[in-house]
């Protein structure tokens, strides 16, 4: 394809934890391949998604919420992901809630990078029920950062997306498209394995789950039309398990039976899945471990 007029480029997706990012990149692409929780922080891996439309591709980053509470090697791995991100894209969507503009969110505005269009994403847009409130903190924020423009979205019921791509898509540069037409990430299976487990995780444990907690894919076979998937939870303290893997195995067994049923759902086929949990104690603050497994 060698048409001057086709656009294609990469979309930064960042907030503070829990303002809906990756429920917005899903709902762009149409597909969920970044996982979604009330929990704060559920993205540990920048996850592209890919949108292909007639003249134009979007190549959406979801980026970690940048954390200030919780301290240590993990959460500087991920703050550390966001700024990357932010040096290596061609627009930026920057996501907030509406009618709540925090420190948190403040934060995050003050790593905005001044030479690449930064958009303005008022998600929640079901929440703000009064529309001269709505413009007014809008007035509020912009006053703050020069945004190259505004749109107010709910990324969950998928309204005023259409827009939100049509302003994006000027400030994309001309190219010819990165990936096929039909791809929809550039993540492999084994990864999105290890994404739907973790989503479980914090779905089902909420409070309770362990902050220090992550999957890995130890094992993912393919075995003609069915896939052998095996996933270790890990913990950091031994006491941790019981929390997982709840009274009689129940809490692990509704996990791990969910998680099965929307990789079969993505993968289209059947699929076995092996879910236990193990310690791996100051995981989260050993570099080397999270440079291994994918995190850095």
């Amino acid at each position: 394809m060698n048409d001057i007029n086709h656009r294609c480029g990469f979309v930064a997706i960042v907030g503070r934890p829990n303002v809906g990012k990756s429920t917005l990149m899903n709902h762009l692409i149409g597909q969920k391949i970044s996982i979604t929780s009330k929990k704060a922080q559920t993205t540990r891996h920048r996850v592209n998604g890919i949108h292909t439309e007639p003249g134009a591709q979007f190549v959406f980053v979801d980026t970690p919420g940048f954390q200030t509470f919780h301290k240590g090697a993990l959460n500087e791995t991920l703050n550390k992901s966001v700024k990357d991100t932010l040096g290596s894209v061609d627009c930026v969507l920057f996501v907030l809630e509406a009618m709540r503009f925090t420190g948190a969110d403040r934060e995050v505005m003050a790593l905005l990078p001044k030479n690449t269009p930064v958009l303005l994403v008022v998600n929640k847009l079901d929440k703000a029920k009064d529309r001269l409130l709505l413009s007014a903190f809008i007035e509020e924020v912009r006053a703050e950062f020069d945004f190259a423009g505004v749109e107010v979205v709910s990324a969950k019921h998928s309204q005023r997306l259409a827009e939100l791509l049509d302003q994006v898509r000027p400030h994309l540069p001309e190219s010819v498209p990165l990936y096929p037409e039909d791809m929809v990430t550039d993540k492999t299976q084994h990864f999105l394995a290890g994404e739907i487990v973790r989503e479980k995780l914090f779905r089902y444990l909420g409070e309770e789950l362990p902050y220090e907690m992550n999957v890995e894919v130890e094992s993912f076979q393919v075995e003609g039309s069915m896939f052998r998937i095996y996933v270790a939870v890990l913990v950091d303290k031994e006491g941790q398990k019981p929390i997982v893997i709840g009274r009689g195995g129940e809490k692990l067994k509704k996990i791990s039976t969910e998680a099965r049923l929307d990789m079969e759902q993505l993968f289209d086929c059947k699929v076995f899945l092996e879910v236990w949990v193990k310690v791996k104690s100051g995981w989260a603050d050993d570099v080397r471990f999270l440079r291994d497994f994918g995190l850095e």
